[in-house]
């Protein structure tokens, strides 16, 4: 296969470190248009929904106007579905006109004049998940392309293609991006299609290759499905955990906070688990229309500092409390030596708080000099220090968590 003949040839000139681009060196935060918007193109009936360049702007003034930017939100991307459906003579990819008439580039512009970074999406495959024109055969070509656009973050989906391409394939397109001299954040679906068609992920590769990377299904705007990807990581299949560091980061997909499907406390414990993880956070809501406690779960800086910690340690489930349902989720912090978060969950529904005891040292907390307690959400500090033998006592809601920072006492 000519395709294989590429990727392989260019696999070859490989640098030996990798992707290694300095980027993403905390999980990338940003917006995205997938989960919110999917492939809504019916711009006559639907203008002020449809993926086109007059809903990208919006939001790009949004971010600014409504304090996401400086909350530390920095991309804003495209999905699927901005393509037109064919290249252009040269083979070029280029955008649906009647969507995007002023072109990717002058969008880049757009957001960069916003002091913003600017995404897109492509596919591995002949085409998108959506049908648009994909990458194969093109791999180099569409690097350039964007390169040209002057787009800054790039996520490589892997529809209508051969899995066993893929781990020649995305490291002949992260060196691509690479050769371009071009700073574009790499994200891959790789061990995700690999996964689900029965092939062991690499990750060591994959590590070396993508700043983040799906390794599990599309998230869909549920409790069950956010249930689902905190299952699979709690079961941590092949320690995918342990590969998660600066420039390299699990993605456990977007953040659906502000739509439809998730109450507060849900939403509550998704911002919760995607800190706990170090993920990318990456919302896909309407920010016309958020609600004030969605904004606030999104903005807040004592979840995003968490998320952001210099140390990049994914963070894993540690425990479940004995006679419960609630799972205990530990993640190591960089500031004071010795911190961690931790977050206690309630899964499943009982109908009613759950109210339960822990040892402070069976879950990890054992300086002998005991830790200061902060809450996770607000900040607020405990009076009292907590010991390795305190016991703490503490109430969930059904589908709740509760989060908080443990600082070690000084000697």
């Amino acid at each position: 296969m000519l395709q294989r003949i590429l990727v392989t040839a260019a696999v070859l000139l490989r640098l030996a470190t990798g992707l290694d681009n300095g980027l993403a060196l905390t999980p990338p935060m940003g917006w995205l248009t997938w989960q919110r918007f999917r492939c809504n193109t019916d711009c006559l009936n639907r203008p002020d929904t449809c993926i086109s360049e007059r809903l990208i702007k919006t939001m790009a003034d949004l971010m600014v106007k409504e304090g996401y930017k400086d909350a530390g939100y920095e991309y804003i991307m495209i999905d699927d579905c901005w393509l037109a459906k064919n290249r252009t003579k040269l083979g070029k990819l280029q955008p649906d006109p009647d969507r995007f008439p002023s072109g990717i580039r002058a969008l880049a512009d757009y957001v960069h004049n916003l002091g913003l970074k600017f995404g897109i999406y492509e596919d591995f495959g002949t085409h998108t998940c959506a049908g648009y024109p994909g990458s194969e055969f093109y791999l180099q070509l569409d690097a350039m392309t964007f390169a040209e656009w002057e787009v800054d973050y790039v996520k490589f989906d892997g529809c209508y293609s051969d899995r066993r391409d893929f781990d020649a394939g995305y490291e002949a397109f992260g060196f691509f991006l690479n050769k371009t001299g071009r700073p574009m954040v790499y994200s891959c679906e790789w061990p995700f299609y690999q996964s689900v068609s029965g092939i062991k992920p690499n990750y060591t590769a994959i590590q070396q290759t993508c700043n983040l990377w799906r390794n599990h299904m599309d998230i869909q705007d549920t409790w069950d499905s956010v249930q689902s990807v905190i299952k699979y990581y709690g079961t941590d299949d092949g320690n995918f955990s342990s590969y998660a560091k600066p420039g390299a980061w699990n993605d456990p997909d977007m953040l659906t906070i502000g739509n439809f499907g998730l109450s507060y406390e849900e939403s509550k414990v998704q911002m919760a688990m995607w800190a706990i993880w170090a993920s990318p956070l990456i919302m896909s809501t309407d920010l016309r229309s958020i609600s004030p406690e969605a904004k606030f779960l999104l903005q807040n800086k004592h979840l995003i500092a968490i998320n952001q910690d210099p140390l990049g340690i994914q963070g894993k489930r540690i425990a479940f409390i004995k006679g419960t349902a609630i799972e205990v989720w530990s993640k190591p912090l960089s500031n004071p030596s010795g911190s961690f978060a931790l977050a206690f969950v309630q899964l499943p529904n009982p109908g009613d708080p759950t109210l339960f005891s822990v040892r402070t040292g069976d879950v990890g907390l054992v300086s002998p000099n005991g830790y200061t307690i902060s809450d996770g959400f607000t900040g607020e500090e405990e009076v009292t220090t907590k010991s390795p033998d305190d016991v703490l006592k503490l109430l969930v809601n059904p589908n709740g968590v509760i989060l908080f920072v443990a600082t070690p006492v000084q000697p």
